[in-house]
């Protein structure tokens, strides 16, 4: 595990978003990640000019929420090409402040560790079981209450982007525990993310175990006709061997 932010760095980054301003941009690069932005781009989705978004960008960078780069967006090279842009993404930095500190994640590593989860090696049958019903109990009062599953998805913490068919995740609300166990912490929010189906009663909707670099390790698709939803307690679908191998590779780079 990374070495704990003082609590002052913390501190300076969570105040450096109470601004409208720079919270409206923090958000749309947050909505665009992991592509990088321009100021120009930035400027015109907030409906500021040029000038002040390079002020707010650049002060989200010095307090280490946003990572810099240059590079010429118009792909040309050698003399006349133009100066590189100054382009702006997410920093992988997470932000939690507890007062008195609370060490939560401490936690979630040794009752990990008591289930036996170890790198690479399956969930087990016990943690996908709780995750499933855990998730239909959150679906259930989810849908009593009038919400749907991009609400639920919203409260729970996760980035969505939907495309023509799918929904794709960002920003795991599990990232630092599945940095170490990423196969099992992937099985278990794929049993959650089945419970709270379930629980909403979206029959029109599975989910699909699809790892990729800078998304969350579940999508959600359309149901093909005549097709049933697995079992929120069932062994995750086949494929596990590929998509074991496809989790190491992408926690080797």
């Amino acid at each position: 595990m990374a070495p704990a932010i003082e609590l002052e760095e913390q501190i300076q980054r969570a105040a450096a978003l109470d601004e409208p301003i720079r919270l409206a941009l923090y958000r749309y690069l947050r909505s665009r990640a992991p592509a990088e932005v321009g100021r120009d781009e930035a400027a015109r989705a907030v409906g500021i000019s040029r000038k002040l978004a390079a002020f707010h960008l650049d002060r989200l960078a010095e307090v280490g929420l946003l990572e810099t780069s240059y590079r010429r967006l118009s792909g040309r090279q050698g003399p006349g090409a133009g100066r590189p842009a100054k382009l702006y993404q997410p920093a992988k930095t997470e932000v939690a402040i507890t007062l008195p500190p609370r060490r939560y994640e401490l936690a979630a590593q040794i009752l990990a560790s008591a289930l036996g989860l170890r790198p690479g090696i399956s969930s087990t049958p016990s943690l996908r079981k709780a995750a499933g019903d855990f998730g239909r109990a959150v679906g259930i009062g989810a849908r009593s209450a009038g919400l749907d599953l991009q609400d639920v998805l919203l409260e729970q913490g996760f980035d969505q982007i939907k495309t023509e068919a799918d929904i794709r995740l960002r920003n795991c609300p599990f990232h630092s525990l599945s940095q170490e166990y990423r196969l099992p912490i992937c099985e278990m929010n794929l049993a959650f993310q089945d419970g709270v189906l379930a629980g909403l009663g979206r029959h029109d909707l599975k989910t699909r175990l699809s790892p990729e670099n800078g998304y969350c390790c579940v999508t959600f698709e359309p149901m093909k006709s005549g097709s049933h939803a697995p079992s929120v307690h069932a062994r995750p679908r086949s494929g596990i061997r590929s998509l074991l191998m496809t989790l190491r590779r992408m926690g080797s780079r």
